[in-house]
């Protein structure tokens, strides 16, 4: 087990906090704040101990100049204004040699907020490769190390593994809850345990799938992942996109015969046309011609897929089974929904079906969304990520 941030005694000590703050932005406005006020419970436990709080986030990827002008912590800083009592200051310079001076001066409960830690890839990948002068500059800074940022915590950068390398370490609030409703899927799910994935790309979650299918009752499947086992099958899908990869599709066909009673696919679906964005129609499995593109699931399939969600104790949900954003391509995606409602456990990861859940109407419908996207399908599937096993156990602190 890892030490965690409530079992440290951070009285009016310097604490460090890696958190994830890339939310996303249009127009010059925040679209979903909910990264940020992950952030709340942690940052309140550090006020009322009267640390001083030095915050590293990313924000986007930094490749070109321009980056630097698009992707600035800046209106990360402003909205925490707004939110928090605190006095915040923002460092332009993530690696401002003034810092150690600043952390001497400042009160207790009061927070920088340290610019784009990726603004440094510019100078050779220094956050991203990981560059131990970089890790061990932000450590002096600090008496204690927090990685507070799930979704980063796949990632071997300078902020979520160089630090902890110098100085103890801990998991914050939002990464203990994660963990602890992940875990209960891997480790110790409710039975029936049904898994529900959609996605564009085979290739991306077959990792994924091939993790879980032990451990489920029952995997559903739609959109590009669905289509790449009924191609698999011979079925003719028109124009819908599916792996050509032949060693994948090998590799699929094992899978069928392996779990054939537990994997569902598609009875029928919406398709629209590749010549005609207005074209809609209803096909069964069985019926679409070569220029169709399948969008949706469809009645007898919502039907066929209620059996097993109806009889479930612990739902995890990943992706979406069609072209959701599409409200002509929604019904399928929507109708799922509706019956998870009526479950119990449901844990929703991956950034597209999240955003799909909040998009649609049902952010308070399910147990738990994870906030961490690609760290979350890794987690799931290897039951550990990089930057959480970096930090110290337990054991190592209290027997310090």
């Amino acid at each position: 087990m890892k030490q965690k941030l409530k079992d440290m005694n951070v009285y009016e000590k310097r604490v460090i906090v890696r958190f994830d703050y890339n939310v996303p932005v249009s127009n010059g406005k925040i679209l979903d704040d909910s990264k940020i006020r992950l952030s709340f419970e942690t940052l309140n436990f550090l006020t009322e101990n009267h640390a001083k709080i030095i915050i590293l986030s990313h924000f986007g990827k930094v490749k070109t100049t321009e980056d630097l002008i698009t992707n600035t912590l800046k209106i990360v800083y402003n909205h925490l204004k707004k939110l928090l009592k605190n006095k915040i200051t923002f460092i332009e310079n993530p690696l401002d040699p003034e810092l150690p001076l600043m952390v001497e001066n400042m009160n207790p409960g009061e927070i920088l907020l340290l610019e784009n830690t990726r603004f440094l890839d510019l100078k050779g990948n220094l956050e991203s490769n990981n560059d131990p002068w970089v890790g061990e500059f932000w450590a002096s800074l600090a008496d204690i190390f927090c990685l507070d940022a799930f979704a980063s915590a796949h990632r071997a950068h300078a902020s979520t593994v160089g630090i902890g390398k110098y100085i103890p370490s801990c998991i914050g609030f939002s990464i203990e809850k994660e963990i602890n409703s992940l875990d209960r899927l891997i480790k110790n799910p409710t039975r029936p345990f049904t898994v529900i994935m959609g996605g564009a790309k085979v290739e991306d979650k077959l990792t994924l799938i091939k993790a879980l299918l032990p451990k489920c009752d029952y995997l559903l499947l739609g959109g590009g992942l669905a289509n790449s086992f009924l191609k698999t099958l011979k079925f003719d899908i028109g124009s819908s996109l599916a792996t050509t990869n032949q060693e994948i599709i090998n590799d699929l066909k094992n899978i069928m015969l392996t779990y054939k009673s537990k994997l569902m696919l598609p009875l029928d679906v919406i398709v629209g046309n590749t010549y005609d964005l207005s074209y809609i129609k209803y096909r069964k499995i069985n019926e679409i011609d070569i220029n169709e593109v399948i969008y949706d699931i469809g009645v007898k399939t919502i039907e066929k897929y209620k059996t097993a969600i109806i009889k479930s104790n612990t739902i995890f949900l990943n992706g979406t089974l069609g072209k959701y954003e599409d409200y002509r391509f929604s019904n399928g995606t929507k109708e799922i929904f509706d019956l998870l409602k009526q479950i119990d456990t449901v844990v929703v990861g991956g950034g597209d079906s999240v955003s799909a859940v909040k998009n649609l109407g049902y952010k308070n419908a399910f147990s738990y969304l994870s906030s961490g996207g690609g760290a979350t399908l890794e987690y799931l599937a290897k039951g550990h990520l990089i930057a959480i096993d970096n930090i110290q156990d337990e054991i190592e602190i209290l027997d310090a």
